[in-house]
């Protein structure tokens, strides 16, 4: 049964979204379970196992996206498993808005993540930055 919306993600979701949006790759490898693994039906080459490799996978994400920023949309919780929907934002290091995000289901063990299945994409946004017009255009 999906958890009521006021309640809180569990733990290892919320250091999640803590360690992302913080860079911070030790407090990222806490979150993971040693056999950690990741499956992308939509990317099968993303697929990741291992600790070590998701760091690493993580790393060169903050490095191209130095402000890097993870908002939770959305979450439900059955037993171990956890649906996210999560939305990405920052920018390249040429300036340019990228945005992303989708739906990553965890499989927990006790406070760690043993696994997940993600649908997400990351794109480069060309143009505008239409919150920041949009922003400007409600505050005349």
């Amino acid at each position: 049964m999906p958890a009521p919306a006021s309640a809180q993600p569990p733990s290892a979701i919320e250091r999640l979204q803590r360690a992302w949006n913080t860079h911070d790759l030790d407090a990222l490898a806490a979150c993971f379970r040693p056999g950690y693994a990741s499956t992308h039906p939509l990317h099968p080459d993303w697929g990741l196992a291992g600790v070590k490799q998701m760091q690493r996978s993580w790393a060169a994400l903050f490095d191209a996206i130095p402000d890097f920023q993870a908002d939770l949309l959305r979450w439900a919780a059955n037993g171990d498993t956890v649906w996210t929907e999560w939305r990405w934002s920052g920018a390249s290091l040429d300036g340019a808005a990228v945005m992303g995000g989708g739906v990553m289901i965890f499989g927990l063990a006790g406070d760690q993540i043993a696994w997940m299945r993600g649908y997400t994409e990351m794109q480069s946004i060309a143009g505008p930055d239409w919150d920041a017009v949009l922003a400007e255009v409600l505050s005349r």
